[in-house]
C-alpha cells in the first residue's frame, strides 16, 4: 500500500511527546457497503451518488461513491483507535478538510499524520497540537487531507 511508513503509537502521547515533525501511521480499514448504507440513511445522505450505483456511473464514477464526511469519520476512527490520543486528548478544536479524490465502497484507507504546530496553553497543563493527516487509499493515492487541531494533556493522568 504505502512504503516506508512511520511507526504506530501504542498509547496516547502527551503534548511533550509530539514535537513538530513527529509522524505516525494508522492501521488500514476497508470501507464496506454496510458502512455506506448505514451512514447515508442514518444521516440523510440519500443522494443518488451514494445509494444508486447506476446514477453514480452516469455521473462518471466507477463505483459506489463514499461521502467525504464518512471518509473523515473513518480516518478519525483510525487515529483514535490507534491510540495516539488515548487518555491524553482533551478536546477536538476543529479542522480544515480537503477532499483530493474519490473514495469508493471497498477502498481501503490508511492515515499518515504529522505534527505541524504545537504550543502550550496559558494553563501549562495542556497544549494545542495541529497535525496534517493524509488519507490514502489502497493504491497509495491521497483521497483527503485534513488538519485537525486538538487540546492535549502535557502529562499522563492515572485513571
Amino acid at each position: 500500500m504505502i512504503g516506508d511508513l512511520p511507526p504506530r503509537p501504542h498509547r496516547g502521547w502527551t503534548f511533550r511527546e509530539v514535537p513538530i515533525g513527529k509522524r505516525w501511521s494508522t492501521s488500514r480499514r476497508t470501507v464496506t457497503e454496510t458502512d455506506l448504507v448505514v451512514y447515508a440513511t442514518q444521516f440523510g445522505f440519500v443522494e443518488g451518488l451514494f445509494l444508486d450505483a447506476t446514477g453514480a456511473e452516469r455521473a462518471g464514477y466507477s463505483g459506489r461513491l463514499v461521502p467525504g464526511s464518512l471518509v473523515m469519520s473513518i480516518a478519525e476512527g483510525l487515529i483514535i483507535s490507534g491510540g495516539a490520543i488515548a487518555g491524553t486528548g482533551m478536546a477536538y478544536l476543529g479542522a480544515d478538510v480537503q477532499v483530493k479524490g474519490p473514495t469508493f465502497v471497498n477502498d481501503t484507507l490508511q492515515v499518515v499524520a504529522e505534527v505541524t504546530a504545537a504550543r502550550l496553553t496559558s494553563k501549562q497543563d495542556r497544549g494545542i497540537v495541529t497535525t496534517r493527516n493524509e488519507v490514502f487509499n489502497q493504491d497509495g493515492e491521497i483521497v483527503m487531507v485534513y488538519t485537525p487541531t486538538r487540546m492535549v494533556r502535557t502529562e499522563h493522568v492515572d485513571d
